[in-house]
């Protein structure tokens, strides 16, 4: 588990935030992650803990204070803030945060409603005189994307209500375990690869369109907007009513509890059912009942503070490790896996679990034939524990580690733990090109991860550089390019070519870098060229990177110089035609310029008008491109608020704090330039 002790420095921090970052945009995309949601969840604490000791270093990326940790997205705004939950791992804790609420509200709490929590995708459906019409995710809390197409397919979503009401139903859709497995049937018998697990399995099949076959979910309603006035027992028993499933009828089912006692045996016993119930969850959700209670508590910018999540720890099984696979990242770090024998863990066969490094391997004392403790943390990602050294035969042999690396046959970096290919990048050019070629980096249209695969082994690309010297001849030489499909893939080339230095930049996959920061680098320098001599101190120089991380940001570009030298000579990346106001250096003494020079700018709500066609990251480089500084949470250091339609939980805490608040059209005025740039 990381700890708050073990972000000793800036660096550490930043790599942590990146990881947590990366970890969070895989779970809300699909369902996988890197992280299990125990190892998740003390990541982000030992974040908020250096932020907290911090304040002047925090990260405008950093998943703290965000719903979904700031990593899903959505365009269609909710009609109330579609929030997360804070989080509690005990019963200490939890009684800790019930006589906090008590304290807040002054007086006891008017019961408690206990109830499980469910491990899907939270979803808003939207019904207008009782038909449903709209289905959302939740996205950023603020807006999320339309499922509408799906939801024929989930189960207990009525399509119409037993009356002509207008609300939006919010719940968790999921797959129970004999969905899951009768998915995966149909999955096999279509050609399809088979779900990794049910999460995963409801997020792909809630986007998913125009599949061959037809997979069903289930949705399990806890909340409805436009059921005023009921306390929230009440409130899941009239969304019954109206012929949406609830988990009332199963062994988990909602229950009010009197006391801070009561709630603590009906955990426990939740927690007891988890094997036997028909669907996982992750833990226990607990909400004080009252209506008025939970007005007069409020919510946070991520989370009410009516409500908390009470964890429960990963559930662990025993087999045995067959062997271990050596794979290579993106960034040619090699990694290791554990092959085992297939155990059933949560309703999922496990046949694979992670290992972290070679240094974790040897720590553990792990041997190929071991009997191991396996368990899938956050009942998504497995991972092996501890061998069982008693139960050793004399059968089992030394884990073979790695001489060379696995993929390309050159030489491993060893010197820190987790070891890495000397080629880097080089070594998994698939890998990086298919990031580079990504949406929020240079947006390729055609270049996919099957024509990326055919572009390196055909030899054609060995970098990210090599995609802009492809001609039509050698495009029309790879199986399945036709005359046109090579015609566009060139356009898309061409169009990447000229995007924005920050773009290209971010393309590169520097570590401690993401598109804030590649947009704060791109301005600050101006130039491909310019980011290429940049020394460690020169680059302490824009802001939120400091010495620690420019350390390792200047061994990235070290390592990446040939990769850059060739975009240099290719003209890849139009440099910025003036370093901007963020890209002041630590020891420029001039003042920023731009509208915007000196504001900590925060957006909400669906912005209109001149704005209305922008994403929140073309916003934030927007905000930028002004001179300002783009942040997604309000706090006291926030100088301007940008609100347009139901702005929600960000206006009203603007406005307790006093901060200016202006419309879309007034913004769009004030950085009229900067938008036509």
């Amino acid at each position: 588990m990381t700890d708050a002790a073990t972000l000793a420095s800036l660096a550490a921090y930043s790599d942590a935030v990146d990881t947590a970052v990366q970890a969070a945009a895989a779970y809300y995309d699909d369902g996988s992650t890197p992280l299990g949601d125990d190892e998740y969840d003390a990541l982000v604490r030992a974040i908020e803990a250096y932020e907290l000791a911090h304040p002047t270093e925090v990260l405008t990326h950093s998943p703290t204070g965000k719903v979904a940790g700031g990593a899903a997205d959505g365009d269609v705004p909710h009609s109330v803030p579609m929030l997360s939950l804070d989080n509690v791992f005990s019963a200490e804790e939890f009684t800790a945060w019930a006589a906090g609420l008590e304290r807040r509200l002054g007086r006891p709490v008017d019961g408690w409603c206990v109830e499980p929590k469910l491990d899907g995708l939270a979803v808003a459906a939207r019904y207008r005189a009782g038909r449903l019409v709209q289905v959302l995710t939740r996205g950023d809390g603020l807006a999320g994307e339309d499922i509408t197409h799906s939801a024929d397919a989930v189960l207990g979503l009525p399509a119409t209500l037993t009356e002509p009401v207008d609300l939006e139903l919010r719940g968790e859709v999921l797959l129970t375990h004999e969905q899951f497995e009768l998915a995966n049937e149909t999955r096999t018998a279509h050609g399809a690869a088979p779900f990794a697990h049910p999460r995963s399995g409801a997020a792909g099949t809630l986007r998913a369109k125009d599949r061959p076959y037809r997979v069903e979910l289930t949705l399990f309603a806890y909340d409805a907007v436009g059921l005023d006035g009921l306390c929230h027992s009440e409130l899941l028993a009239r969304i019954a009513e109206l012929g949406a499933h609830t988990a009332a009828g199963t062994a988990a089912e909602p229950r009010r509890c009197a006391t801070v006692e009561e709630v603590q045996q009906r955990i426990d016993e939740i927690a007891a059912l988890r094997p036997v119930l028909p669907f996982g969850i992750d833990g226990v959700v607990v909400k004080a009942d009252s209506a008025a209670d939970q007005q007069q508590a409020g919510a946070g910018s991520r989370a009410p503070r009516w409500a908390v999540a009470r964890k429960l720890p990963a559930q662990h099984k025993v087999t045995r490790l067959l062997e271990v696979e050596w794979n290579v990242g993106r960034t040619g770090i090699i990694a290791p896996r554990a092959v085992l024998e297939p155990v059933v863990i949560d309703g999922v066969t496990v046949t694979y679990a992670t290992l972290h490094n070679p240094a974790d391997i040897t720590r553990r004392g792990l041997m190929t034939g071991d009997q191991v403790f396996v368990y899938r943390a956050g009942d998504v990602i497995p991972r092996v524990e501890a061998p069982l050294v008693e139960q050793r035969t004399g059968a089992e042999q030394p884990i073979a580690f790695p001489e060379v690396c696995p993929r390309c046959g050159g030489d491993i970096d060893t010197s820190e733990q987790r070891w890495r290919c000397v080629q880097g990048r080089g070594c998994q050019a698939v890998a990086s090109i298919r990031y580079a070629a990504a949406r929020d980096q240079l947006d390729i249209a055609g270049l996919g991860g099957t024509r990326a695969v055919q572009l390196v082994d055909s030899g054609l690309v060995a970098d990210l550089a090599d995609l802009f010297t492809l001609t039509r001849d050698q495009l029309l030489t790879l199986e399945r390019m036709g005359e046109t499909s090579a015609d566009n893939l060139l356009a898309a080339l061409e169009t990447a070519r000229h995007q924005p230095l920050h773009r290209v930049f971010c393309a590169l996959g520097v570590r401690g870098t993401g598109r804030t920061m590649s947009r704060r680098i791109a301005a600050h320098f101006g130039s491909m060229a310019a980011i290429r001599a940049a020394d460690q101190d020169t680059l302490a120089g824009v802001p939120g990177i400091g010495t620690e991380k420019a350390r390792v940001i200047v061994a990235e570009l070290t390592e990446l110089a040939p990769l850059l030298d060739k975009l240099i000579a290719q003209n890849v990346g139009i440099a910025e035609s003036e370093p901007t106001a963020v890209a002041a250096s630590a020891d420029d003494d001039t003042s920023p310029t731009g509208p915007l020079s000196g504001q900590a700018v925060v957006v909400t709500g669906s912005m209109t008008g001149a704005l209305a066609e922008l994403s929140r990251n073309e916003m934030n480089e927007l905000i930028e491109r002004a001179g300002g500084k783009a942040s997604s949470s309000v706090s006291k250091r926030t100088t301007l608020l940008v609100a347009g339609e139901k702005a929600g939980s960000k206006r009203t805490k603007a406005e307790e704090l006093g901060i200016r608040i202006i419309t879309p059209d007034e913004f769009a005025t004030m950085v009229a330039e900067q938008l036509d740039a």
